[in-house]
């Protein structure tokens, strides 16, 4: 892996459903990932159990749900979701976008 991320040359891997993401860059305990979304898209609620994430919007703006409690997230507003925490969102704008923090790495990712 290298040690910079050049968004240009690094092409969305489509994950359907109008969501596409590109990992930014990892190490064994950590991983952030670019995840775009559709207006209207949906990542659906769901509980990690060996990770914790933080989800920081870096564009648009998201409904998104942790542990039971709903807010509406803007550029600049981030989320916690510890491990065994459900969490999902619902894009609220076109190309809205958040900055994933996964730890320990999403071995599934790569």
């Amino acid at each position: 892996m290298s040690h910079y991320f050049d968004n240009a040359s690094r092409p969305w891997t489509e994950l359907g459903e109008g969501i596409r993401r590109k990992i930014v860059g990892h190490t064994p305990e950590l991983m952030s990932v670019l995840v775009q979304f559709d207006k209207g898209a949906i990542g659906t609620p769901h509980a990690h159990d060996g990770h914790d994430q933080i989800a920081y919007v870096l564009a648009g703006s998201f409904e998104a749900e942790v542990a039971g409690e709903k807010r509406v997230l803007r550029v600049g507003d981030a989320f916690v979701a510890p491990r065994l925490h459900t969490h999902g969102v619902v894009a609220l704008e076109e190309g809205s976008t958040l900055l994933d923090q996964f730890s320990p790495r999403r071995e599934d990712y790569l």
